[in-house]
């Protein structure tokens, strides 16, 4: 292998390392339930989220809102089980969309943020 493509090799191998390495530690939404844009027939009675990281507890949160913009959730929201997982109960809730909105700061200090909805079917 000739020089010029052994540099270019080693180049493409370090900016692969470099993007990899600068997503570690952020505390990505890997799965909730109800899931994202999801349907349920029986109204849940939490909502749990889990993370690509662990989370700091203290600067985790999530809510619950209905199409009118009210929460619906118990503010009781916390991170439980491995440090990935972020919990919140909800009152008896009727039919029709509801959005979650969550904030996390992962245990080596990046904040991710987002939002999704699922849906109660009648």
């Amino acid at each position: 292998m000739s020089s010029p493509a052994l540099a270019r090799g080693a180049l493409a191998v370090a900016l692969v390392l470099a993007v990899a390495g600068a997503a570690a530690g952020h505390a990505f939404l890997d799965r909730a339930e109800p899931r994202v844009g999801g349907r349920v027939r029986t109204p849940p009675a939490q909502v749990t989220l889990w993370f690509t990281e662990r989370l700091e507890p203290a600067y985790s949160r999530v809510q619950v809102m209905n199409d009118a913009g009210q929460r619906v959730d118990k503010d009781d929201g916390g991170v439980v089980g491995d440090g990935r997982q972020l919990r919140i109960s909800l009152a008896a809730v009727p039919p029709g969309t509801y959005r979650v909105l969550w904030r996390v700061l992962s245990v080596d200090t990046h904040v991710t943020e987002g939002d999704f909805t699922f849906r109660v079917a009648p």
